[in-house]
C-alpha cells in the first residue's frame, strides 16, 4: 500500500535539497557544490541535514552552522575575538548574532554582517558582480545551507514543530507548512495553520527573523513575510496555468510535483543568495497620501516577477546592449517593485568580459503624477547611498547626472525633448532605457530625438559629424539611421496593454512571424489571484431614444454624414438628455453604490467632452442640492469651456487649483468625479467602485479607463459599470485581445508609408519642389519666417479643396507622420525623400486650419428636442474567451487630428494662469517676471538664437537660458522660484507663456 502521507511528501523536497551535500543518501566528507550559476538559478542540492536537536529555539540560530561558516571563513577574525571573550567566546558571539538578528532583521544581518568588541563579521557570502576577485568566489562557495524537518521551534510548547526550516550560515531564512490533498487537506489549511496555530511571539516566527513563511501543497504554492493571527496576508507563489492562476500540470510520466519548480530553482542555493542579495527588501510602509507611516514591511517578490527579473537580467548579461524587452505585465502585477529591482540589477550587471553591460540606467515614467511614486520605489531599494538619482526639475540636472556617472536616474519622458541638445555633448555610453508604460508616446518623435542623443559612440565621433560638409540627403539619411535600433542602448519597455506598433517595436519575433512579450502576466492571472477585480463582472448597458423636431417650414439640406453627427451632438448636450442621465446616475450611487466599501466607496462620471464635463458637473450639483445628498461631486478638465456666454474652469466650478483635484477627491464627502479625458488612465483610487460612462470607448482607451476601477481594498468585492454609450459585445472585443495573451499577427508593411506619399501626391496640396526646399530650410536651420514662408502655399491650396476634400487630405497627412515616426525606429530605410517629406507633414499639419464642430445656429434654429427617454439593454458579466488575443499590424486611418491650438490674449492666459493654479501675483512677482523679461531681452545670443532655429529647437536654448536667470534671482523671490520649479505644472505653464511673449517680442 503506498505512503500517501506528508512524511512522503516532505522527504521528496528534503531529498532534492540534500542532493550533492554531506547528508546526501550514501554521502560521507566533503561537501560537493552546486553548478554556481550566479545570476538567479543554480543546481538544486548541497544543503545539509540538521534535526530539531541543532538548533537552539531561545538563540532561534543552529549554533553548529554559524560558527563553523565563520571559523571556515573568517578565522583571523575569529582569533581576536577569541583572545577578547576567552572561553566564553562561542556563546558570546552565538547570543551577540541572535541579539543583532532580533534587533535588525536577519536581512540586515546576512546583507551588511555584526560587529562584536571590535570585530567584524560577515553572517553570509554573496555573488560577485564579475570574475575579478576570485578570493569572492571562495566565500562564497563556503556559505552553509541546512534544512531542519519537524523543527521543535517553541519555546513554549516543546511539542510543536513545523514542517521545514531551511537556514543560512545557522540563521532561519524560510519556513513551510506542507498538506497533500491526498489526505483530505491542501495549500488553504497549511495557510490557516499558520494564522490560527503558529504564534507570531515565537521568535522564529516574529516579523523579520525569517525572511518568509511558504504554505505547500504539490499544485500550489503561496507565501507571506508576516505573521499576524487573522490579518496575515498570503501571496501566490505560482507560475501561472494556461494564462490564469495556478501551476501547469504535470505529464503523468514525469515524476515531479507541479510545485517542484519551489525547491528545485527558487530554494536552490544560487537562488536563495541571489533573492537575499538583490529581492527581498525592508521598506517603510506609506499610507494613501504618500507620508511614512514608521510600519516597516519586508517585500519578497511575487513568482512572475523574480523570473521577469532574472530572465532580463542573464539574456542582457548573455546579448549586452542593442536589444529590446517588451514586458506585459497587468495591473495588479506590481510592476514599480519589478522595475526597481530591474533597474538595481542592470546597474551591477557585468559580462562574460568582467565589463559592466550598462553604464547607466534611465527610468523613464510617462505618468507625470505617478513618477514620485515609482522615484520612490527605486530609492527605497537602493543599498548604495548615491545610486539613485531623480530627476524633478530641469535639463541641467540630468545632464550633471549623466556627466558625474549616476548610475540609476529616474525621470520622465517629457523632459527628454527639453534636454536632447544639450545630452549630445557627453560622451556616448551604453544605456538601459527602462519604460515605463510603453505607450505611443515612446513610439514617437520624442523617443527619436532621445535614441539621436544616446547613439553618438565618443564625443569626438558627435563633433566630427558636426563638422561634416556632407550633401543634405546623406545627413538625412545618417539622422534616419540613429533613429533605429542602436547597439548601445538596450530598452526594456513595461506595458498592461500592448498596442500594435508598442509589440511590433519592443517584442519579440517568433518563428511563425507574429510578435510576442518577453514576460507576460497576464489580465486573467491578476483577477483569478485577487491582485486586481473583474471590471465586466457588473456591467449594464443603456439605449438611448430620441427623436427631433423640424420646426422650420422649408427643408434645407446639409451634408448627411456630418450633420448626423451634430445632431448627435445637439441632443447629447441637450440640457434634458444631460437631466435624464443625471437622474439615472445620482440615484444608482446613492442606492446602490455610496454604502459599499463600508460606506466610502466613490464613483466616476465619464463624459465625451469638456462641454458635457461641465453641464453634467451643473446638473449633478443641482440634483444633489435639490435631494439632500450628502456628496460632493468634483470635475476634472483642461483649459477653459465657453458655455452659454460663460466661461468654466476646473478650477473655477471646484473653488480649488486644479493641481488640488486629485488629493481633494480623496477627501470622504467626495464621492462623485466627472472627467473629460483627464484621470482616465495613470489614475489609482482604490476607493473607485463605480462608472458611469458616456462616451465612445474603444480599443485599449476602453481597457485603460475602465480599468481604473480594478484596485482592490478592503471591503471592496467587486465593481459596477453603467453604459450608456457601448455595447457589451463592443467592450468585449475591447478587452479580449488583453485578457491573457497579446500577440501581433504580423509585422507592419513599410510599403504603406509610400502608398501614403503616393496618395498626398495626388492632392496636388503641394509638390516634390517644395518639400525639397522646406526640407533645405528645416535641416540648415533657417530662420522661422522661411519655413512659414515654405508652408503658406500649400497651406492656401487645402483651403480650396471642397469640403469633402480637406477631411480626407487631413487624415492622410496625419496617418504619414504617425506612421512614420513609428515606423523610422523598427526599419531602416534608406530614403531620404520619407524624412523629407515626414518634417514637412509634421510642420504643415499645425497651420492647416480646423474644422467647425458645432452645429451651426440655422440649423439649431429649425430643429428641437420631440422627445428623450433612457431604457437598460443588458446586465450581466461580459465573459471573456480563454486563449491568446491577436491585433493587426498599424495601417493608416487610425489615428485622428487633434484640435487646433487656441491663441489666446496675455490678460486672459494670466486671468486662467490665476484661476489653474490660485496664484494671485504680488507685487514682488511681478517685479521678478518683469526683472526676468528685461535679463532675457538684453541677450542678443538668446535673441539670434530664437529667430534662426525653429520653435522646437529655439525653445531648448530658451528653457535653458531661463533655468540660467532663475538660478541667479533665486535670492530675489525664492517663493515665485520655488512655484515655478517644485510644481512641474505650473512651472510648465509659466515657461509656455513667457516663451511665446518673448517670440514675439523677437519677431
Amino acid at each position: 500500500m503506498p505512503d500517501v502521507s506528508e512524511r512522503r511528501f516532505e522527504a521528496a523536497i528534503e531529498a532534492v535539497l540534500l542532493a550533492g551535500g554531506p547528508d546526501a543518501p550514501g554521502k560521507t566528507g566533503a561537501v560537493i557544490e552546486p553548478v554556481v550559476r550566479g545570476y538567479g538559478e543554480g543546481m538544486p542540492g548541497g544543503y545539509a541535514r540538521r534535526t530539531s536537536k541543532d538548533y537552539d529555539a531561545t538563540l532561534c540560530l543552529i549554533p553548529r552552522d554559524t560558527l563553523d561558516f565563520i571559523v571556515a571563513t573568517q578565522p583571523k577574525e575569529w582569533a581576536k575575538l577569541g583572545e577578547h571573550h576567552g572561553a566564553d567566546v562561542k556563546d558570546k558571539f552565538l547570543k551577540r548574532v541572535a541579539r543583532e538578528v532580533e534587533l535588525r532583521g536577519a536581512l540586515d544581518v546576512l546583507r551588511h554582517g555584526v560587529k562584536d568588541s571590535g570585530c567584524s563579521f560577515q553572517l553570509a557570502y554573496f555573488h560577485a558582480s564579475s570574475g575579478l576577485n576570485p578570493e569572492i568566489q571562495r566565500l562564497f562557495l563556503a556559505n552553509v545551507f541546512s534544512i531542519a524537518r519537524q523543527l521543535h521551534y517553541s519555546t513554549k510548547n516543546p511539542d510543536l514543530s513545523i514542517d521545514l526550516g531551511l537556514f543560512l550560515n545557522g540563521i532561519p531564512i524560510f519556513t513551510a507548512e506542507l498538506k497533500n490533498p491526498l489526505t483530505g487537506q491542501n495549500v488553504e489549511h497549511a495557510m490557516k495553520q499558520y494564522m490560527f496555530d503558529r504564534d507570531p511571539r515565537e521568535p522564529l516566527l516574529g516579523f523579520r527573523r525569517c525572511l518568509a513563511h511558504f504554505a505547500v501543497d504539490p499544485d500550489l504554492v503561496f507565501f507571506t513575510t508576516r505573521l499576524d493571527r487573522g490579518k496575515t496576508r498570503f501571496y501566490p507563489f505560482n507560475l501561472g496555468r494556461f494564462g490564469g492562476a495556478g501551476n501547469p500540470p504535470v505529464p503523468p510520466t514525469e515524476p515531479r510535483y507541479a510545485t517542484s519548480y519551489l525547491w528545485d530553482r527558487i530554494w536552490a542555493r544560487d537562488s536563495a543568495l541571489n533573492l537575499i542579495q538583490q529581492f527581498v527588501h525592508e521598506v517603510e510602509e506609506e499610507d494613501e497620501d504618500g507620508r511614512k507611516t514608521g510600519k516597516k514591511t519586508l517585500i519578497f517578490p511575487r513568482y512572475h516577477q523574480l523570473d521577469c527579473v532574472r530572465r532580463l537580467v542573464t539574456d542582457a548579461r548573455a546579448n549586452g546592449p542593442g536589444k529590446n524587452y517588451l514586458i506585459q505585465h497587468s495591473a495588479g502585477s506590481g510592476k514599480s517593485n519589478t522595475i526597481a529591482w530591474l533597474a538595481h540589477q542592470l546597474s551591477v550587471l557585468h559580462g562574460g568580459d568582467d565589463r559592466r553591460v550598462f553604464d547607466s540606467i534611465v527610468v523613464v515614467t510617462d505618468r507625470r503624477i505617478l513618477d514620485r511614486q515609482l522615484q520612490g520605489i527605486v530609492k527605497q531599494f537602493e543599498q548604495t547611498l548615491g545610486l539613485v538619482e531623480n530627476i524633478d526639475t530641469t535639463s541641467r540636472q540630468l545632464k550633471e547626472a549623466l556627466e558625474t556617472g549616476k548610475t540609476i536616474i529616474v525621470t520622465t519622458l517629457q523632459k527628454f525633448p527639453v534636454i536632447a541638445d544639450e545630452m549630445s555633448t557627453l560622451p556616448g555610453k551604453r544605456f538601459a532605457l527602462i519604460l515605463d508604460e510603453a505607450h505611443s508616446s515612446q513610439t514617437g518623435e520624442a523617443s527619436r530625438r532621445l535614441k539621436h542623443v544616446l547613439a553618438a559612440s565618443s564625443l569626438e565621433q558627435a563633433e566630427a559629424e558636426d563638422e561634416d560638409e556632407e550633401d543634405l540627403d546623406d545627413r538625412i539619411e545618417d539622422l534616419i539611421r540613429k533613429g533605429g535600433r542602436l547597439p548601445n542602448v538596450s530598452t526594456f519597455a513595461f506595458t498592461a496593454t500592448p498596442k500594435p506598433k508598442t509589440l511590433e517595436m519592443f517584442g519579440t519575433r517568433r518563428d511563425d512571424g507574429k510578435f510576442d512579450a518577453f514576460s507576460l502576466y497576464s489580465m486573467r492571472q491578476a483577477i483569478e489571484e485577487r491582485f486586481i477585480l473583474d471590471v465586466l463582472e457588473n456591467y449594464a448597458t443603456y439605449r438611448v431614444y430620441w427623436s427631433l423636431l423640424k420646426k422650420a417650414s422649408d427643408d434645407p439640406h446639409y451634408d448627411r454624414e456630418k450633420a448626423a453627427y451634430l445632431l448627435r451632438k445637439f441632443v447629447d448636450l441637450h440640457p434634458h438628455a444631460i437631466r435624464e442621465k443625471t437622474e439615472i446616475i445620482v440615484e444608482h450611487f446613492a442606492s446602490q453604490v455610496a454604502h459599499r466599501i463600508g460606506g466610502r466607496a466613490k464613483a466616476m462620471l465619464v463624459t465625451r467632452s469638456r462641454m458635457h464635463a461641465v453641464r453634467f458637473k451643473l446638473a449633478v450639483d443641482a440634483y444633489l442640492r435639490e435631494r439632500g445628498l450628502p456628496f460632493k461631486a468634483l470635475v476634472a478638465f483642461s483649459g477653459t469651456v465657453r458655455d452659454g456666454g460663460k466661461e468654466y474652469t476646473e478650477s473655477g466650478m471646484n473653488g480649488f487649483p486644479e493641481a488640488q483635484t486629485r488629493g481633494e477627491f480623496k477627501r470622504p464627502e467626495t464621492r462623485l468625479l466627472v472627467v473629460a479625458e483627464k484621470f482616465q488612465t495613470g489614475f489609482d483610487q482604490p476607493l473607485l467602485h463605480t462608472m458611469y460612462v458616456d462616451k465612445k470607448l474603444g480599443g485599449v482607451n476602453a481597457v485603460q479607463t475602465l480599468s481604473r476601477l480594478n484596485r482592490v481594498y478592503p471591503g471592496k468585492d467587486e465593481t459596477m459599470v453603467l453604459d450608456f454609450t457601448n455595447e457589451a459585445d463592443a467592450i468585449r472585443e475591447a478587452f479580449q485581445p488583453y485578457y491573457e495573451r497579446t500577440l501581433l499577427t504580423q509585422a507592419t508593411d513599410p510599403n504603406l508609408l509610400y502608398d501614403l506619399q503616393r496618395q498626398l501626391s495626388d492632392t496636388r496640396v503641394f509638390d516634390q519642389g517644395e518639400v525639397e526646399r522646406f526640407a533645405a530650410a528645416y535641416f540648415t536651420n533657417q530662420s522661422t519666417d522661411r519655413l512659414y514662408a515654405q508652408l503658406e502655399a500649400p497651406r492656401r491650396r487645402f483651403q480650396e479643396l471642397s469640403p469633402e476634400e480637406q477631411p480626407v487630405f487631413r487624415s492622410k497627412l496625419v496617418d504619414y507622420v504617425r506612421l512614420y515616426a513609428f515606423l523610422s525606429q523598427v526599419v531602416r530605410f534608406a530614403d531620404a525623400d520619407l524624412e523629407k517629406l515626414y518634417v514637412f507633414a509634421r510642420l504643415l499639419r499645425r497651420v492647416l486650419p480646423g474644422t467647425p464642430d458645432s452645429l451651426p445656429l440655422d440649423v439649431q434654429e429649425k430643429i428641437d428636442m420631440e422627445s428623450y427617454r433612457l431604457a437598460p439593454t443588458w446586465e450581466g458579466k461580459i465573459g471573456l474567451a480563454r486563449g491568446s488575443g491577436e491585433l493587426a499590424p498599424l495601417g493608416p486611418g487610425a489615428i485622428h487630428q487633434p484640435p487646433p491650438e487656441q491663441i489666446e490674449p496675455l490678460s486672459r492666459i494670466i486671468k486662467e494662469l490665476n484661476d489653474r493654479f490660485g496664484t494671485d501675483f504680488t507685487d514682488e512677482d511681478k517685479v521678478f517676471i518683469q526683472r526676468l523679461e528685461n535679463q532675457l531681452g538684453a541677450s542678443e545670443a538668446l535673441q539670434a538664437a530664437i529667430r534662426a532655429n525653429v520653435p522646437e529647437n529655439a525653445r531648448l536654448t530658451f528653457d535653458r537660458v531661463v533655468s540660467d536667470e532663475l538660478q541667479d534671482m533665486v535670492d530675489t523671490n525664492f517663493k515665485f522660484y520655488k512655484r515655478v520649479t517644485d510644481d512641474p505644472a505650473f512651472g510648465k505653464y509659466f515657461l509656455d507663456w513667457l516663451f511665446d511673449r518673448f517670440r514675439k517680442h523677437v519677431a
